[in-house]
Formats: structure tokens, C-alpha cells, sequence
């Protein structure tokens, strides 16, 4: 049986996550302004990209919920949600181990990771579940998808296109 605490945590995760997504996304639009200085940290050249904070907070939060013996904690569960903003972000680049922001492969990946914190956070316990609801489910499931690939579709290439008229 799940605590009693599991949605409101879901939602807290899918809050935060969001808001981090959104942040990450408004932030690297306007580093591309000539205006905006360059806030990115680098080392030795080298530009650390925002999933790497992404990955120390999911295993931050994640050894701090392995390793203590409270349960999960709204705190955790924000920590939790920017830790995934910030790496799902750049999924795309992680997926195709290449430097291009602006791959739809990471707002598939949002999408996708939006929804399922959505049914965590929202949907009634599986239990109950009739076929209509599960399918009324499975349907806006789909339509998310579907209007994720369209939209992304549509975005990147323009989103591409204005990086490089400002980068040049």
C-alpha cells in the first residue's frame, strides 16, 4: 500500500518540475540575446551543461531517501522535480551524445514525464479503474503525445533557425 502522502508529493514533483522546465527553456532563449551576458558555468572551456545539476540533485535526493530512515518529504519531493527539470531538459543531448539544445527528442521526453506525474499526482488509485475511465486515460495520453510531436515538430526548426541568425 502506497502512503497516504504519495499525490500531493506527485504534485509537488510535478510542479516544481515544470517550473524548472519552463525556467531552463526562458533562460536559454534569452542567453541567445547579444543583450544577455553569459551566465553559463564553465570549466576549463568547457561548458557544463544544466543536466549535470540535474544529475547531482536526482542522486542527492535519492541517497537522502535511500540512506534515512524518514519517509519522503515535500522538500525532497521539489529537489526531486528541479533534479528532473533539469535533466530531461536536455534529454535530447544526452540521448544523441551531441551539443544541439534544441532537439525534440527532450520536449518528447517532458511530455511524456509531465504526463505520468500527471496520472500520479491526479488520476484515482488504479483499483477502481473501469474500462472507460482507463480508456478516457489512455486516449488524453495519446492526444499529448500526438500534439507533443506536432507541436515540436513545428517549434524546432524555427527555434534552430533563429539560434543560428543570432549566433551569426
Amino acid at each position: 500500500m502506497l502512503p497516504s502522502n504519495t499525490r500531493p508529493l506527485a504534485r509537488l514533483v510535478l510542479l516544481s518540475f515544470m517550473l524548472t522546465f519552463i525556467t531552463a527553456r526562458v533562460v536559454s532563449i534569452l542567453m541567445l540575446l547579444p543583450q544577455v551576458p553569459d551566465i553559463y558555468l564553465y570549466v576549463h572551456d568547457i561548458h557544463i551543461h544544466h543536466l549535470n545539476y540535474g544529475i547531482f540533485l536526482l542522486a542527492g535526493v535519492g541517497a537522502y531517501l535511500l540512506f534515512s530512515s524518514q519517509p519522503a518529504t515535500p522538500p525532497a519531493a521539489v529537489i526531486y522535480g528541479i533534479g528532473l527539470g533539469l535533466t530531461f531538459d536536455e534529454f535530447g543531448m544526452w540521448l544523441h551524445l551531441n551539443g544541439d539544445y534544441w532537439q525534440r527528442a527532450s520536449f518528447d521526453a517532458i511530455v511524456v514525464l509531465a504526463a505520468a506525474l500527471g496520472l500520479a499526482g491526479f488520476a484515482p488509485p488504479m483499483r477502481p479503474w473501469r474500462p472507460r475511465l482507463l480508456a478516457a486515460v489512455l486516449l488524453i495520453f495519446g492526444l499529448l503525445i500526438v500534439g507533443s510531436f506536432r507541436l515540436a515538430a513545428r517549434a524546432e526548426p524555427r527555434l534552430q533557425r533563429w539560434e543560428q541568425r543570432v549566433r551569426s
